[in-house]
């Protein structure tokens, strides 16, 4: 399938706002924006003081972070080298449709990508990845039989790109996650069963044979075990914040599903000891699936986290406490995996959903693959519901819903989450007011008005509809 095809199966989204239900034409899929206005995002982000679950704008607005993001939004991947040129604007045109906020901005760290290592997901040839941050400019040959890196020169194309993408997903309201280093392949993939031996080392910038540097990182890249191996990816950080750091949509994530703790949360105090002399300080994440786990993210100095399935955050997300901001992503959860009713588990739970989104199947899959569907539109959906309510007020109350997927400012509103449609009961014995009611079916995002109640006793709700629902109840 090509990229046209890709994004006009993907186009007929049906549903985009609530009440809507018309299609998606081909002629509105290229050229134009999305029928939701977009403003552009405003920031910097900072911690929600009064709901540290979220993070709030420049004028303290909570801010939900829901979207799908693919591993070639940065770099380029592909079988041809230079690998084909991704279409970016096509690629936030997609996410306008779905009605999405955020982006991971992915890097990668090594000049391929062995798709082996992906099992069932994985193609059967090697990807090359370019641009990386640093000049190929000898003296001598490469692993790859390209001139070596020059660790101490910059490669401006990689900095430009970063900017100009961050900036135009700026401009259609998206926020972005500025991935600072990648370690899945170092980490996880290296030694993956039908891959080349050590490919993503043999292929990394920091290997003795391919820089110019005398740099030997000995496959311990992502640690403190080397100084000048930190002073080069410090002056790389520094340089990154430099490109980004007027921007109002950059978030920065360490490095994904790789690093060392120590070597982690040196990378965030590197970041923000450097951003406190700029005029901007950003959020700074680490996520799951890497070498630490959810009690040594929480104790990071990290702003926000991802945690991982090892962590119990798979099928049924438990209720998140605030301690810092939680933005789950099915890639620490499944790789690639997940669907609708995930995403409404994980936002009445008080987690900000994010998906790994095989897209057009460029990296790994090689096709259209209708069950992801679901799982885009109903972000779109639950971010467009989320918008209508004072998030800063609502946090996860469990006991107050028989199906205990529950999201509340307890006799102000009420969002409860039916996962497998019918009836659920909602404690409302404290709440002495009138509550109109709403009903939102979570694949279309259509909305209907129930009969309105009034509290003070647990009242029995049931779906006009069939399939899993949300309710929502508000003060009248």
């Amino acid at each position: 399938m090509d990229r046209r095809e890709f994004l006009v199966r993907t186009g007929q989204l049906g549903t985009l706002a609530f009440g809507l239900s018309s299609p998606w034409s081909a002629s509105q899929i290229f050229g134009q924006e999305a029928k939701e206005p977009r403003q552009p995002a405003t920031g910097p982000l900072r911690t929600s003081a009064k709901n540290p679950r979220y993070f709030c704008d420049a004028g303290g607005r909570p801010i939900l972070l829901v979207g799908s993001h693919t591993w070639n939004s940065l770099v380029d991947m592909g079988r041809s080298d230079p690998p084909e040129v991704f279409d970016f604007e096509a690629y936030l045109d997609f996410l306008g449709r779905y009605g999405h906020n955020f982006i991971r901005l992915w890097t990668w760290d090594s000049t391929t990508l062995d798709t082996h290592a992906n099992g069932r997901l994985g193609k059967d040839f090697i990807h090359h990845v370019a641009p990386l941050p640093w000049l190929r400019t000898g003296p001598g040959v490469a692993l790859d039989g390209k001139l070596k890196f020059d660790l101490k020169q910059f490669n401006p194309a990689y900095f430009e790109r970063l900017r100009q993408r961050v900036r135009a997903a700026g401009r259609r309201g998206i926020y972005v996650s500025v991935m600072l280093f990648e370690g899945w392949g170092l980490m996880h993939g290296n030694r993956r069963r039908g891959t080349k031996p050590e490919w993503a080392w043999r292929s990394h910038p920091f290997h003795p044979d391919n820089n110019s540097s005398g740099i030997d990182a000995g496959e311990k890249v992502h640690s403190r075990a080397h100084p000048a191996v930190n002073a080069i990816q410090a002056a790389y950080i520094r340089k990154v914040v430099d490109a980004v750091n007027d921007l109002d949509n950059v978030l920065y994530e360490v490095i994904n599903e790789g690093g060392e703790k120590e070597w982690d949360w040196w990378v965030v105090e590197t970041v923000r000891q450097y951003e406190r002399t700029q005029p901007h300080q950003h959020p700074i994440g680490i996520t799951g699936h890497g070498a630490e786990r959810l009690e040594s993210m929480l104790a990071s100095p990290a702003d926000w986290i991802s945690p991982g399935s090892q962590d119990g955050y798979k099928d049924d997300p438990p209720a998140w406490d605030g301690k810092k901001v939680s933005l789950l992503d099915t890639d620490h959860v499944w790789g690639v995996g997940g669907n609708g009713a995930w995403v409404w588990k994980s936002l009445m739970r008080g987690h900000n959903p994010l998906f790994m989104d095989p897209y057009d199947g460029a990296v790994l899959g090689n096709r259209f693959d209708p069950q992801w569907e679901p799982i885009r539109r109903n972000l779109g959906h639950a971010l467009r519901l989320a918008r209508r309510w004072d998030l800063a007020a609502m946090t996860p109350q469990d006991d107050l819903a028989s199906t205990k997927y529950c999201l509340a400012d307890p006799a102000n509103a009420y969002a409860v989450y039916i996962p497998t449609g019918g009836k659920a009961k909602v404690s409302l014995g404290q709440a002495k007011n009138r509550f109109a009611v709403e009903w939102i079916h979570p694949s279309t995002g259509k909305a209907v008005a129930g009969d309105a109640v009034t509290g003070g006793a647990d009242h029995e709700f049931a779906a006009p509809f069939d399939g899993d629902a949300v309710l929502y109840l508000s003060r009248s």
